[in-house]
């Protein structure tokens, strides 16, 4: 069980059943962690904040006053936060750029360009003097670089120091670098070295991917006698979700990027942490639907599921989440409730993969309780399958959204093919 803010708690609680299920946010608690991991980074340091993981409009302008800029992956994503933030810096990066999606980041005037292979260089170099003539666009060329021997043993989920999609290989390193320093673009700029390896590393663990790949980098310039101005060591600091109390240690992991900044007076750093900054603020909240045995076990099924909330399904764990009792029953029918130790908490959806959390200590969860599922502040609603079965879309509510607590914020999400609730139809 993970505890709600007060906040949190009482909306869940005030929510009619025809607003379940809502993804609620406390933007205060949003506020309040993202500074405190700002003043842990020291100087020379620059904060990005990855928009893959929630690009929700007030979520990137709550971030707005404690991050450098955003780093974004797709021509969507350039324009939704180039909208939602204007004027803020941006990094484009991501494997598969199409043409038309760097015209569009050129044409915005983004700060730079992580370059992930060679023909996107000179996609890159070839657009930059047709859409960009007269300025020099800055490229960091992104590497799949090889770490030490389980270096990456905690990792979740990898990226680098082994075959993947991702970056340049780093035997192409030297052709890249002098093709960025010999003159023949000199509409592109060396700015520095891209290399984001791994997701789901505690702060010891990143602590040495930082230095490993600063290492990397600086040997590199040194070889080829430039001068590299940043260095951008990427972001997947954990969130356990097997322990949400468990937080990534930026205190000591902004400590060890103190000491490898002071050993490296030319660079500036920059990270680029999603989920780390805007788990922990996002609930999911809903209704019990039925509860009922099979086979020795029992099953609460909930309303919306991972359709909404996909992340239990593709990271294969189970949601933390807290059960609100609710006293009212409105039916002249018996409540289902359950009488077994544990329940396993399901979606509506026609699959046995719509499993929210298994082995939930929920002895007597009745119909018509509320469970909030935590940790769904990021990759929740904007990385699920929404049209499966056509179920209406959750409700929205950030909370204390600009600082007033007197004045939350809610709306409404549109499912494509179908209204979201809340919204009229004009007839």
């Amino acid at each position: 069980m993970t505890d709600l803010t007060p906040a949190v708690r009482e909306r869940v609680l005030s929510l009619p059943s025809t607003e379940l299920p809502a993804y609620v946010y406390d933007m205060a608690a949003l506020r309040a962690h993202a500074a405190e991991v700002r003043a842990a980074l020291p100087e020379r340091v620059e904060l990005y904040y990855a928009a893959k993981a929630n690009p929700e409009p007030e979520i990137l302008a709550a971030l707005s006053p404690y991050v450098d800029g955003y780093e974004v992956s797709s021509g969507g994503e350039l324009a939704h936060v180039g909208k939602a933030v204007p004027g803020r810096p941006l990094a484009f990066g991501g494997p598969g750029k199409t043409p038309v999606e760097i015209a569009g980041a050129l044409e915005r005037g983004v700060e730079r360009f992580h370059v992930e292979s060679e023909y996107e260089l000179g996609v890159l170099a070839d657009l930059a003097l047709r859409v960009a003539p007269g300025r020099r666009v800055a490229v960091l060329p992104r590497f799949n670089l090889p770490v030490t021997e389980g270096t990456l043993a905690g990792s979740s989920l990898a990226m680098g120091g082994r075959p993947t999609p991702f970056g340049l290989d780093p035997e192409r390193a030297d052709r890249v670098i002098r093709r960025l320093t010999d003159g023949s673009l000199p509409h592109l700029e060396l700015r520095g070295i891209h290399a984001h390896l791994a997701s789901g590393l505690q702060a010891a663990e990143q602590l040495a991917v930082a230095g490993a790949v600063v290492t990397w980098a600086t040997d590199l310039a040194t070889r080829h006698r430039v001068r590299l101005a940043e260095v951008n060591v990427g972001g997947g600091m954990a969130v356990d979700y097997a322990d949400p109390a468990a937080r990534f240690d930026w205190h000591a992991y902004g400590s060890g990027l103190a000491q490898l900044t002071a050993a490296h007076s030319e660079l500036t750093l920059r990270i680029e942490p999603g989920r780390a900054l805007t788990a922990y603020c996002g609930w999911y909240a809903t209704e019990v639907l039925d509860v009922k045995a099979s086979h020795g076990e029992e099953f609460a099924v909930v309303r919306g599921g991972t359709h909404h909330l996909r992340t239990p399904a593709t990271k294969g764990h189970d949601q933390p989440c807290t059960v609100l009792k609710v006293a009212d029953w409105p039916h002249p029918w018996p409540r289902p409730t359950a009488h077994h130790e544990q329940v396993t908490l399901t979606g509506q959806l026609c699959t046995p993969k719509d499993l929210l959390a298994r082995g939930v200590p929920a002895a007597g969860l009745r119909a018509g309780d509320r469970v909030a599922f935590s940790l769904a502040g990021a990759y929740a609603w904007n990385i699920s399958h929404h049209d499966f079965l056509m179920h209406p879309a959750p409700g929205f509510h950030f909370l204390d959204a600009d600082g007033d607590p007197s004045g939350p914020e809610v709306r409404t999400e549109e499912v494509p093919g179908q209204r979201a609730r809340g919204a009229t139809s004009g007839v």
